[in-house]
């Protein structure tokens, strides 16, 4: 393949940490001298960066790759990700894809695809991801150009093995990016995004695997001392990974968004117990209240499962009851999916796909009136916030958007005098000077 001649165009399914990857593989491209496109029909390759979580994800990865192959016929189609690690034959099967690479080999397809890894002759290159000690990480260059809030990826993989999860099988054991490259890759994007977003797998257990005994909250200290980012957002953290420390310094820094994500999958403790989770009610309740203490107007979102197997009737009013009294701004809602090769595959007892699909309704609309009544509870307030490339709106420090009242340069950091609610969002009275 003559690369310098090359348009790619990349789809990426997912998480941040696949959007993340997503732009990684789109930068090790562009150091081979190929051009990202925004448009499928306009490049010579196409690849999909492929999500498993659910059965969904897989549909609609295979739905894109068909599509691509039926409109796109003389594009080379290049399959990785999550789904291409877990069934790596299967996308192998779907006519047009001519590569399919597994997680385990990201790093590698700038080379494979150039056709400069000499060792390759086959259609799939898929190993044993447990035995990865480094991952996918964004270079400085050209990282998600166009976008006001790019992800950087510090951390992969998993070391729990939650019944229902299929992303220690796919994405490998948990692995921390080294501080120094961390710190190296934030001060360029500190130079030009006012708002970064720090994205993992297992985000908490950054630093458990590096030498020094580090931590999460060190890594946070060291990219507040050491660049000039202008506003940090913390994504996913598991429950027991919000310590009083963490909590404390994401309360009293300025820099960092008011805005905590824990994950819960259940109100219900039995189920809790059979998701193989490492805590129960009582403790992710405790961490909500020093959240709501602390931080009085932060968003407080979580990640919830409906349909787990075995999940009863009483013990999905536990949940609704349980998320009733507690001060989330709003939810992640998720229907269970069955994942082959999970624990929770294999126990029976399934929950028929309607009653799972109409508790998924029961808690979005739950998740809509706790959003509303924390909308209206920030009108008439002075909001931070940072303007996005979506012109007229901007995204505020707790996770709120806003529609301003006139088109402002993206990629700002301004402060919203916030006068009502509209829709899902909310919108700006007049703005006040730049921070």
């Amino acid at each position: 393949m003559a690369s310098s001649t090359k348009r790619v165009f990349i789809e990426s399914l997912g998480c941040r940490a696949s959007q993340a990857d997503g732009a990684a593989i789109e930068a090790s491209l562009a150091a081979r001298g190929y051009v990202a496109v925004g448009d499928a029909g306009l490049a010579e390759l196409l690849v999909l960066n492929t999500c498993t979580v659910t059965q969904a994800a897989d549909v609609d990865a295979r739905r894109i790759l068909r599509g691509w192959h039926r409109d796109h016929p003389s594009a080379e189609i290049l399959v990785t990700g999550c789904y291409a690690q877990r069934a790596p034959e299967e996308l192998a099967q779907i006519e047009g894809v001519r590569w399919v690479v597994g997680n385990s080999h990201k790093t590698e397809i700038a080379e494979l695809v150039s056709g400069t890894r000499e060792d390759y002759h086959g259609q799939v290159l898929v190993s044993d991801i447990e035995r990865q000690n480094s991952f996918l990480a964004s270079p400085i260059e050209d990282v998600q150009q166009g976008r006001t809030r790019p992800n950087l990826k510090v951390q992969e993989g998993c070391s729990n093995r939650c019944s229902f999860c299929i992303i220690p099988s796919v994405r490998g054991r948990s692995r921390s990016a080294p501080l120094e490259n961390v710190l190296e890759q934030m001060r360029g994007l500190a130079g030009r995004y006012a708002e970064v977003v720090l994205s993992g797998i297992n985000l908490g257990r950054w630093g458990r695997d590096l030498p020094g005994d580090l931590r999460f909250i060190d890594l946070l200290r060291a990219i507040l001392r050491e660049t000039s980012v202008g506003r940090l957002r913390i994504s996913s953290v598991e429950p027991m990974d919000w310590s009083g420390e963490l909590f404390d310094l994401v309360a009293g820094e300025p820099r960092i968004a008011k805005h905590v994500h824990l994950p819960l999958q259940s109100g219900s403790d039995a189920v809790l117990k059979r998701m193989f989770r490492k805590y129960r009610t009582r403790h992710y309740a405790g961490r909500l209240e020093i959240a709501r203490r602390l931080m009085p107007d932060a968003a407080i979102g979580a990640d919830v499962m409906t349909g787990f197997p075995g999940e009863t009737d009483a013990e999905f009013a536990e949940t609704v009851r349980f998320i009733e009294a507690q001060p989330f701004t709003y939810l992640h809602v998720f229907t269970y999916s069955e994942r082959p090769g999970t624990r929770a595959a294999e126990q029976g007892a399934s929950v028929p796909v309607g009653l799972r699909r109409e508790r998924t309704r029961v808690l979005r609309e739950l998740s809509e009136r706790k959003n509303l009544d924390f909308r209206r509870g920030v009108v008439g307030r002075v909001l931070p916030a940072v303007t996005l490339e979506q012109r007229g709106m901007a995204l505020t420090s707790n996770f709120l958007k806003v529609e301003m009242s006139a088109a402002r340069v993206s990629n700002q950091l301004v402060e919203l005098d916030i006068e009502c609610v509209i829709d899902a969002g909310l919108r700006e009275r007049s703005l006040l000077p730049v921070i």
